[in-house]
């Protein structure tokens, strides 16, 4: 009896220092080594959890995986609003024409690109796997990895598939970033028009966070404690009323729907909160947000194992390129057809696609500061109605 509780709460201390300490260690090091700041916290998360549970550091049993699940359940809920109450909707309003029509084109090219590879892949058997990494990818590809995590608990889906589509998509982004980065302008440049000159461009007054960085190691100083401090209240009053919410709906209509209303509600919630100012200017909320998705991303990722990887699903990660090139091939057919220039197409593709802390790396490339605060605007649109982009199509995908 001792030796098994003893077993248990090693294992619960292994859990914990891997899913809450790691990501602390991932901040200093993001902190102290640029080239990781660059990278991503994110990133590193995965690479690290995954080479904790290849070397087997981490048990791959179940006992293991229940707790690393349980975490992984937990951080989302606390990671949604965190990321959305910096969120300024009014500001998305005062866009450009041409980003507003860039951000439509992204969305629309997205969900044609993931009807495509549905469509293709699918059959009736595994129709309902694939309509869920389909809504996956859209929402990972309008609002970044905190959608694609809200996606996987939203639509049920199990923890190998969504190992697999993380890994994959993570693959094909970076040779998104690398085509994009290098040798995006030129490209697009020879069937989109120019930026227009300086009298021309806008410069929005973005009510938001500087987010060049998404690691802030300043996070616990001691003068951003209390603002901290009234985030996470608010979190988990919004929390306490989607959760209310979702037992309501569930008992009504009754059916397996609880952490489907749960996501979307806590969203709903979180988007209603950030439009009052004094919600919206707390500090560090986009950090501490980010920060639970990195604890969610270690949590996940250690769940990796070689049994795991020797399944490789070609069918899936065939279907995740063709999401990730098809999304940027028809968003950019779409803005050519309505004349939108290259820069705010490559702004609004970087943005959507890896999420908004890319839209100052995708400035900095062009050499325009002016796409900047729209482009970040636009990440944040994708944060905020990704999960519901993502549900929506992937339910859409199971009648066709």
């Amino acid at each position: 009896m001792w030796a098994t509780l003893l077993k248990f709460l090693h294992l619960i201390m292994l859990v914990i220092s891997t899913c809450l300490l790691l990501p602390l260690l991932i901040l200093w090091l993001t902190y102290k080594v640029p080239v990781l700041n660059k990278v991503g916290g994110i990133i590193i998360a995965y690479i690290f959890g995954c080479a904790l549970g290849l070397t087997g550091v981490i048990p791959d049993d179940e006992a293991t995986h229940q707790l690393q699940t349980t975490v992984a359940t937990v951080a989302i809920p606390f990671a949604i609003p965190l990321l959305l109450f910096s969120a300024d909707i009014k500001s998305w309003t005062r866009l450009a024409p041409p980003f507003i029509k860039s951000t439509i084109a992204g969305l629309l090219g997205c969900a044609l690109a993931v009807v495509i590879g549905f469509l293709i892949y699918s059959d009736g058997d595994n129709a309902e796997t694939y309509s869920s990494v389909g809504g996956m990818l859209s929402g990972l590809y309008t609002g970044g990895n905190a959608n694609l995590a809200s996606l996987k608990i939203a639509l049920n889906v199990d923890d190998a598939t969504y190992l697999i589509v993380s890994a994959y998509s993570t693959i094909a982004s970076a040779f998104y970033l690398f085509l994009v980065i290098i040798a995006g302008k030129p490209i697009l440049r020879t069937i989109l028009p120019d930026f227009k000159d300086d009298k021309d461009k806008v410069n929005l007054d973005i009510n938001i966070e500087n987010h060049d960085n998404e690691l802030f190691y300043g996070l616990f100083r001691r003068d951003n404690l209390k603002d901290l401090g009234k985030a996470l209240l608010l979190t988990v009053i919004i929390i306490a009323l989607g959760a209310g919410i979702a037992k309501g709906v569930a008992v009504l209509l009754s059916g397996d729907l609880f952490q489907s209303v749960f996501i979307l509600s806590i969203s709903l919630l979180s988007i209603i909160a950030s439009t009052n100012k004094k919600v919206r200017t707390i500090k560090r909320t986009f950090e501490l947000g980010t920060l639970f998705i990195i604890i969610f991303s270690v949590a996940v990722a250690s769940q990796v194992s070689l049994k795991m990887l020797t399944a490789v699903d070609l069918n899936i990660l065939l279907f995740t390129t063709i999401v990730t090139f098809g999304s940027l091939i028809f968003h950019v057919l779409l803005n050519a057809i309505m004349r939108v220039d290259t820069d705010t197409t490559l702004t609004t593709s970087i943005s959507l696609i890896c999420s908004p802390p890319f839209a100052p790396v995708m400035g900095s490339v062009l050499h325009n500061k002016a796409v900047i605060g729209p482009g970040i605007a636009v990440g944040l649109f994708g944060y905020a109605i990704g999960t519901y982009f993502g549900f929506g199509l992937a339910k859409m995908l199971l009648f066709l």
